[in-house]
């Protein structure tokens, strides 16, 4: 999944955590690739913000990518039931990926949000957001930088919304633990009428093998109502 939408901390132990077996894999295989992952986690956090009404939610995609570095995905995750949103989500995501200079690499494409049980006598509630972001290896730590920007989309985005965050990971050596941390800025409409707002995380993850156990607190600055209170994460994901 791009743009660290889900289990951010199964996609560091992914980069730190090196397996012989995969290697392997990797140098047999074909110029398409095709991997899935599933998760559940204790409550699904965007931006900082629940999307579950802290309750746990179940997710899942799959996707296809090619040596090139053009790839292709979905992802779903089960949501708090409202009339908005309904109680789903599936993102549908294209775009490059790859080094550009020795340590660095950029992730760029466009990512589509569906909501497809959300009752549309209420609004709509579906739109685009392209993104891109540039990762930087210091040593054991990846440093990323990136934004999304969604322009105005009718009545589901009355005005445009930029998102731009910074990031921090790295694996321990000889160990299976990953530390990460982000930090991020909303300003625009999906800034739930703050002005912009600043969302952050600290997590930890152990891997073994395909799965992945995560532990993460989110907190933002937002006015401390349901669902926008600091709360720590738990998550469990398979990656195949």
């Amino acid at each position: 999944m791009r743009f660290s939408k889900i289990a951010p901390l199964a996609m560091l132990a992914t980069m730190f955590v090196s397996s012989p077996v995969l290697a392997q894999e990797e140098e047999d295989a074909g110029p398409i690739e095709v991997s899935a992952n599933v998760a559940m986690t204790t409550d699904y956090r965007f931006r900082g913000v629940s999307f579950s009404d802290e309750d746990i939610a179940i997710q899942g995609g799959f996707d296809l990518s090619h040596e090139s570095g053009f790839y292709i995905g979905t992802w779903a995750s089960s949501l708090e039931d409202s009339a908005l949103y309904g109680n789903s989500e599936v993102d549908i995501y294209a775009g490059w990926s790859g080094d550009v200079a020795p340590n660095i690499s950029i992730d760029a494409g466009v990512l589509y949000y569906i909501y497809p049980n959300g009752d549309d006598t209420v609004g709509d509630s579906d739109y685009v957001e392209p993104y891109a972001s540039v990762t930087a290896a210091l040593g054991p730590v990846e440093a990323t930088v990136g934004a999304a920007y969604a322009p105005e989309q009718g009545t589901a985005l009355a005005s445009d919304n930029i998102y731009v965050y910074g990031g921090l990971g790295a694996g321990i050596p000889d160990t299976p633990i990953s530390l990460s941390a982000q930090l991020g800025y909303s300003e625009g409409s999906l800034d739930y009428g703050s002005g912009g707002y600043m969302d952050w995380s600290l997590g930890a993850s152990v891997s073994y093998d395909i799965l992945t156990f995560g532990i993460a607190y989110v907190d933002t600055d937002l006015p401390s109502v349901a669902g926008q209170d600091g709360a720590a994460v738990f998550t469990l994901s398979a990656s195949f």
